[in-house]
């Protein structure tokens, strides 16, 4: 069977959490629940580091501007996951080559992580954190269901994936308006943190002795 479906799928989630998706794939290998995780996932320090990193990313997405910053570190890292995964997951399968894998879950993983992070900062516009900790928990859980779902079946959750990176998207672009202001703020923050030199006001002149 054709391994694309997962690798698509793997890819959408690590846009969204790639430590997630590392330490579930190697969970499901290692306890033998699947045959498709490659060994180097199911390695006892690569599932130790991502469950460290997915337990930092936990705390952090749900605190607000700091899951954007999070997000901004992460803009290289979740891509990169995705393709990593990806070849590995063609890898152990043989029926898709290493490189096509690495760059659809590369792609898919960029896509998903643009949605995220700019769904955080439209939500970041509003000033309380119950918007943040639920749409991180929301997106954790549909992390977890996705993929195990992709485990057992994975061409139904590469349409799920399809569906929700579609819906996202077009949230993306309805969402534009608000992140352009959450940005304008940010720079405006910026400027207001740098050490302003004031221009020294002209002593007034003073008064000559009576005439």
């Amino acid at each position: 069977m054709s391994v694309l479906p997962l690798v698509f799928t793997s890819g959408w989630a690590s846009g969204v959490n790639a430590y997630a998706v590392v330490l579930l794939l190697g969970v499901f290998g290692a306890t033998g629940l699947s045959d498709d995780v490659p060994p180097a996932l199911q390695r006892t320090d690569v599932l130790i580091a991502a469950g460290v990193l997915f337990l930092c990313e936990a705390v952090a997405d749900k605190i607000p501007y700091v899951d954007s910053a999070w997000d901004a570190v992460h803009t290289v890292v979740r891509p990169v996951a995705g393709a990593v995964v990806g070849a590995l997951l063609a890898g152990q399968s043989g029926s898709l080559s290493d490189l096509a894998a690495g760059a659809i879950g590369g792609t898919t993983a960029l896509a998903s992580h643009a949605v995220k992070a700019g769904t955080r900062m439209a939500v970041n516009t509003s000033p309380e954190p119950v918007s943040n900790i639920a749409l991180s928990t929301a997106e954790d859980i549909g992390v977890a269901g996705i993929v195990a779902f992709a485990v057992f079946h994975p061409v139904a959750a590469a349409v799920a994936a399809a569906v929700l990176l579609a819906l996202g998207l077009a949230v993306l672009v309805l969402l534009w308006t608000r992140i352009r202001r959450f940005l304008r703020r940010r720079a405006q923050r910026r400027e207001e943190k740098r050490p302003a030199g004031r221009a020294r006001e002209p002593s007034a002149p003073t008064a000559g002795p009576p005439r």
